[in-house]
């Protein structure tokens, strides 16, 4: 029995962030007003009316095609894709279809066998549709949504697994974050995909019939669609039969994937260009200056934190997940200095510091703790005036009150005791209490001494500096 690989490509439109919608003056934020409350003649198109460029829409569109490694080509043009559906107003879409404003470009995409490389076809713009809801027998229309500026990004057909696809969308994401051009945020619908998906007996080349799968809303339902719809055409072909070209939904509910409708081709949009918007006409200069105001990105972050902070990959790739945190991570350790070693300071950052975002709710942009105070903190531990469980007590009260770290130790009394005479007299009362510990010490079993550390700790009330207590404990048992 034939064998099958899968060959994917990939259609992802990701919602730009713009204060307005791609073609008129309605806001673009309409995800919690009611239902069809941004509107305007243009976007609901009205006739007579005549849409006018986003400029900021452009500007994100070609940004992101440079962070994919895109040619950008100096002539582009909008044309409108003709189809007649409830969700679709004018009875047209504006997008691009044979002059888009990025082209030919590539990404690479981690995977746990070093990385694969992705071809991107293309980068165009286009404005969104309208959200239809079915409920009760009835289709309910909401055209706030409809003429939101939208990029599609569509690959080659470089996927093999749905490992891939989920790592790509992924990276995907990052940038868009990356970028400030988009949020990403698949449930909320920001950014919504497709796949083209097709079967070939393992060891030929000659692809198989493409079937397109649509209505995954989050990175797992790509993932278990893609499973599913392998498992299908598998069986198909197994049978002896053909797999048909159509666009199949996924089923969230009972986890497949259900026919929805034979695939249109391009001749079947009727596409001509768009006459109420003129051709887009750059100058190189123009492209450079969005070259200038691409930001680092996550793999040259990674990179860097590997290579020049000596951080481990893992916690390099964690700490580039996101921009705030990885701008936070780095703020923090400047803040620090070189007294704090990075991965002190990245092990706070994501353990203490994202611990408190996660019981909270925060965001990181909501913390109570500037990076400068974290810090300070970090200092404060370093140079044992806090010792790591004070230091802890310190965090969670700066969070919570919005003061530095000099303010809660003074205020609460918080310092470590690192008077030598004072926890002397701490240790000797310890020894004295527990002598048949002090002989398992000195008979060679050092773990022991750990529950004379800890004894020091809690006359202390955990204010005792404990590397000095340990050197204490070490120098007088070897007496």
């Amino acid at each position: 029995m034939a064998s099958y690989e899968a060959v994917m490509g990939m259609e992802v439109h990701a919602q730009v962030t713009t204060a307005s919608k791609m073609f008129c003056r309605c806001a673009a934020d309409y995800t919690q007003d009611t239902p069809n409350s941004h509107t305007c003649p243009i976007c609901l198109g009205m006739p007579g009316m005549l849409p006018t460029l986003n400029r900021r829409a452009v500007e994100a569109t070609v940004l992101l095609g440079l962070a994919l490694n895109c040619e950008i080509p100096l002539n582009s043009k909008f044309d409108r894709k003709n189809y007649m559906y409830p969700d679709s107003p004018k009875g047209y879409q504006i997008s691009q279809y044979d002059m888009p404003l990025a082209q030919h470009g590539w990404i690479d995409v981690p995977l746990e066998q070093g990385s694969k490389r992705i071809r991107i076809r293309r980068v165009h713009l286009e404005e969104d549709v309208a959200k239809l809801s079915h409920q009760d027998g009835m289709s309910l229309i909401d055209f706030n949504r409809a003429g939101q500026a939208l990029m599609e990004i569509v690959t080659e057909a470089d996927i093999r697994t749905a490992e891939e696809a989920w790592r790509y969308l992924v990276e995907l994401r990052k940038l868009l974050r990356y970028l400030g051009i988009g949020t990403g945020n698949m449930e909320a619908g920001a950014m919504r995909c497709e796949v083209n998906l097709s079967l070939r007996p393992v060891g030929t080349e000659a692809f198989g019939t493409k079937v397109e799968i649509k209505n995954m809303n989050s990175f797992r339902a790509v993932r278990q669609a893609i499973a599913y719809e392998i498992e299908r055409q598998t069986a198909v072909l197994q049978r002896g039969n053909k797999v048909e070209q159509v666009t199949m939904g996924w089923d969230e509910l009972n986890h497949r994937t259900l026919f929805q409708r034979s695939k249109e081709g391009a001749e079947d949009y009727r596409y001509f260009p768009e006459p109420d918007l003129p051709p887009i006409a750059w100058q190189p200069a123009q492209i450079d200056a969005l070259r200038v105001q691409l930001p680092e990105l996550p793999s040259a972050k990674t990179e860097r934190f590997i290579n020049q902070l000596g951080l481990r990959p893992e916690v390099a790739a964690q700490l580039a997940e996101e921009r705030p945190l990885a701008d936070y991570f780095e703020a923090a350790s400047a803040a620090a200095g070189d007294v704090v070693e990075p991965a002190v300071t990245a092990n706070w950052v994501l353990t203490e510091v994202l611990a408190i975002l996660r019981s909270s709710g925060q965001e990181l942009a909501e913390f109570g703790v500037t990076p400068e105070h974290l810090g300070e903190l970090l200092l404060a531990l370093k140079k044992g005036t806090l010792n790591n469980t004070l230091a802890k007590e310190v965090l969670a009260e700066m969070a919570a009150s919005g003061k530095s770290c000099d303010e809660v130790i003074s205020a609460r009394g918080l310092a470590a005791i690192s008077d030598t005479g004072q926890l002397q007299r701490e240790v000797e009362s310890v020894l004295a209490a527990n002598p048949k510990v002090v002989q398992q010490v000195r008979e060679g079993k050092d773990q022991a001494i750990k529950f004379l550390i800890g004894q020091v700790m809690r006359q202390t009330r955990g204010q005792a500096n404990a590397k000095m207590v340990e050197s204490l404990l070490r120098k007088a048992l070897q007496g």
